[in-house]
């Protein structure tokens, strides 16, 4: 089983003014007669991943996430502290890092599960699986140098997985491939988790994460910021994308656990919000396929020459099960004046499934908080959904299906008349 300890993990580049002064420095007897400074990319970071746990990376560009993995897979070197790892490593930093253009995708796979330390053998045991599960048909006998983007990552990803490693570690590299790709890796990822390997994801994309991993870690200007559950790490990131100056980011721990996450200038601020049901009384418990209504009331502080409200529901891990603001609405107010009191109210019929959703809210210029955030609040209110009145269908859309059969009694077993 795979497990990955980082403990005082430093990585720092020198940085010289001009040519000539690295060239002093290699010729000076003088250890102390320094002509670079160091620029530290990483600095301080501990954590650990456990045997068969998967943990997320986050953080903006210029983080140190790239770095980090290069660290953990020994294809850098750290200037302080160490790594410890157990187990194999399979590892998809960077597209087609390590193909040769002039090569044939099947001598680049073959030179890269030999990277893997797989022997000739189980490399030629597994090439039909890497052909099978890449579907790049006959550009497989073809150059790299002919492949799309889309392509090489086929072909990569499928090289890093054609033997489940015990620590499996992927960069964005999967983010450029088709749809149709991503869902296909992403679930060759969880039949590994489930079968026990440890993973390190880093992506942008806050679903994945959400989704796979047990963990979320943030990095900040080459520090862990943060780590813990995925949902609450990765709306502080959220918050923090959108961070101008004499904003706040802050956060609070709700009633059931839940963390509300809040941010923004202050401008303008969301001052009352209830769900209520047709009879315009507050709910906390919605039938399935009732009409409810989101009321948000909206308290102006300073002036603004454009206001967009939306709201986003979420299931219980954090994933967007609908969303829309006045800006898609084509209802952004011009002009609030300070002091207005704005009261929104959206109704729609509650055609989701059994189980419990939270409400965040968003307050800013355009259609984008990260234009201009004046409060973006995270769970900020909570509400059940149970099915006493429909079928009991599964999953997170009531679509109310209607069903028609069709029998014909005349046809034989084989389609023929009797």
């Amino acid at each position: 089983m795979g497990e990955i300890t980082v403990s005082g993990l430093g990585k720092a580049y020198r940085q010289y003014p001009s040519q000539w002064s690295r060239l002093a420095e290699w010729l000076s007897f003088d250890s102390r007669a320094k002509q670079h400074v160091e620029h530290w990319v990483l600095r301080d970071v501990d954590f650990r991943v456990g045997a068969g746990e998967a943990v997320g990376i986050v953080g903006n560009n210029g983080a140190g996430k790239s770095t980090l993995l290069k660290l953990i897979t020994g294809t850098l070197k750290p200037t302080s502290g160490e790594v410890t790892t157990t187990g194999r490593i399979s590892a998809l930093l960077e597209l087609g890092m390590g193909f040769h253009p002039d090569f044939t995708g099947r001598q680049n796979a073959i030179m890269g599960g030999q990277l893997q330390g797989l022997s000739v053998e189980e490399i030629a045991q597994v090439m039909p699986a890497i052909e099978a599960f890449a579907e790049i048909g006959a550009y497989m006998d073809q150059p790299i140098r002919t492949y799309s983007s889309g392509m090489q990552i086929r072909l990569a990803f499928s090289v890093a997985t054609a033997m489940r490693p015990d620590i499996l570690i992927v960069d964005e590299a999967l983010s450029v491939g088709d749809s149709y790709f991503q869902h296909k890796s992403f679930e060759r990822i969880r039949e590994f988790q489930r079968a026990g390997t440890t993973l390190l994801i880093v992506s942008h994309d806050r679903y994945a994460i959400q989704t796979i991993c047990d963990k979320a870690i943030l990095l900040q200007e080459g520090r862990v910021k943060m780590q813990g559950n995925p949902v609450d790490i990765l709306d502080y990131y959220n918050a923090l994308m959108a961070e101008r100056e004499h904003q706040t980011v802050q956060q609070k721990v709700l009633d059931d656990g839940r963390i509300s996450t809040i941010s923004g200038t202050g401008q303008a601020r969301v001052e009352t919000l209830r769900l209520v049901n047709s009879e315009g009384m507050p709910v906390e418990a919605v039938e399935v396929g009732d009409t409810v209504t989101l009321e948000v009331g909206v308290r102006i502080h300073a002036a603004l020459d454009r206001l967009v409200l939306g709201f986003m529901i979420k299931d219980r891990f954090g994933q967007a099960i609908y969303g829309i603001n006045t800006h898609r609405l084509k209802q952004a107010i011009e002009n609030p004046p300070p002091g207005e009191l704005i009261v929104y109210r959206f109704e729609f019929p509650a055609r989701i499934g059994k189980g419990s959703y939270s409400v965040s809210l968003s307050l800013s210029r355009e259609d984008s908080h990260i234009s201009q955030n004046y409060e973006w609040r995270d769970n900020a209110l909570i509400f059940h959904m149970y099915n006493a009145k429909q079928e009991d269908f599964v999953g997170y859309a009531w679509l109310g299906a209607q069903t028609s059969v069709q029998r014909d009694a005349s046809a034989g077993v084989d389609g023929a008349p009797q």
